[in-house]
This record gives structure tokens, C-alpha cells and sequence, in this order.
């Protein structure tokens, strides 16, 4: 599914994925060719990678890692294996100084407790479907389908998401394929067919379009 690269995993489905996009849409054989080697990479673990994506919500790129850097450093250990256990062994008021909203400090704990008390099967999670997987996540405290889909694409590394509530996605749909005008989330949908079996990686390219540096849970 996956082999390891340099700064972490990359999908080993990620050339396959390449040639079968710039053969099925205009746009993908334009756009591939221009990021040459780059590659999704999945780093931390789940719980990190999910309480990276809380910490993240609603704030710029820039403000979350200053907050992250903190939250991480607060609560000790390898800065991409954060441990549920050191998170609930924190108090709120130690939390709430790392720059965390209250309710962002509640959303941690209630994850924490989740991974704790094995309510979120991860070592099922290969056998189990995406909507399966979604289903378990959404019902953590915090965390939406769109979070629930960015995990899917950038820790499971599954190959046909398309997040459709993602702005970026649309904008760039948007800017790629219907000179700017706006798109509907059935005319994105209807473009993401073409992508099929690989959503995903057409999304990441779609997303590098917009901003050419990678982006990264």
C-alpha cells in the first residue's frame, strides 16, 4: 500500500494513478507533468494526525503550527507520536496556555479518550471501507466529514476521496476547468468522475495547482 520515503510514506498506487489521470482528463496531463517527483506523504500517526487537524480548524496555516509547536512541546514525546494518555494527563488551564481555544481543548480530550478507551478500531481500519471509517470518526467530538475525509486522503492514504466541502478543491475545479466560474458540488462531483479510481490524487494536484507547495496533516 505504502513504501517509505525520506521525510515519510508515500502510496506506492501513486504512479499508476498518474498515468491513468493524464490519459482520462485535459487538465491532469497538464498539471501532473509540472510537480515531477512530488508525492503525498503521510507522517505522524492517527491520533497526531487527527489532533493536528483539530488544532488546525479555523485558524491560518501559520498560527496552527505556532500553536501545534506549543501544544506538542507541552505535552512531550516525539513531536509526530503525540500519546493520547500525556493529553488527558494535562490539565485544561496547561492546555488552554499552549493557545487553544476551550472548545479546541475539549475536542482533544474527547479524541484522547476515544484512542484510550479503544472506541476507534485502528487496526481494523484496513479492512473497513471509507464511509466505514468516516462513520467512526464523525462521531468523535470536533471532527466533521471533511476532517474525516482529509484523514482518509493524508493518513490512510486512500485512493478515491473527493471532498467535495473542501473550498480549495472547488476553487480549484473552478479555476482548472471552468475558467473561474463558479462550480456546484454536482458539477464537481461530475468532474471527479473522470478521476475515478484515483480521487484522491487528482484532488492533491487540483489543491498544488492553487499552491504549489505540498500540503501536509
Amino acid at each position: 500500500m505504502a513504501r517509505s520515503a525520506a521525510a515519510g510514506v508515500t502510496p506506492d498506487y501513486w504512479d499508476e494513478a498518474c498515468k491513468h489521470l493524464v490519459k482520462r482528463d485535459r487538465v491532469m496531463k497538464k498539471l501532473i507533468p509540472q510537480f515531477g517527483e512530488a508525492r503525498l506523504q503521510s507522517k505522524a500517526d492517527a491520533f497526531t494526525t487527527l489532533a493536528r487537524s483539530i488544532v488546525g480548524q479555523q485558524i491560518s496555516v501559520k498560527a496552527a503550527q505556532s500553536v501545534w509547536d506549543k501544544f506538542a512541546t507541552l505535552v512531550g514525546g516525539p513531536v509526530h507520536r503525540i500519546q493520547p494518555a500525556a493529553v488527558l494527563a494535562l490539565d485544561v488551564t496547561a492546555l488552554r496556555g499552549a493557545g487553544l481555544s476551550a472548545r479546541k481543548v475539549e475536542y482533544l480530550r474527547d479524541l484522547a479518550e476515544h484512542f484510550e478507551a479503544g472506541r476507534v478500531h485502528v487496526r481494523q481500519w484496513t479492512q473497513m471501507d471509507d464511509e466505514a471509517i468516516i462513520e467512526e470518526l464523525v462521531a468523535i467530538r470536533g471532527i466533521g466529514r471533511w476532517t474525516a475525509e482529509m484523514f482518509l486522503i493524508f493518513h490512510l492514504m486512500r485512493p478515491n476521496v473527493m471532498p467535495l466541502d473542501d473550498l480549495g478543491l472547488l476553487k480549484g475545479i473552478s479555476e482548472n476547468y471552468f475558467s473561474g466560474e463558479p462550480v456546484s458540488r454536482a458539477e464537481a462531483r461530475e468532474v471527479g468522475e473522470a478521476w475515478a479510481p484515483y480521487r484522491s490524487v487528482a484532488t492533491w494536484y487540483i489543491w498544488r495547482s492553487l499552491d504549489p507547495l505540498p500540503v501536509e496533516y
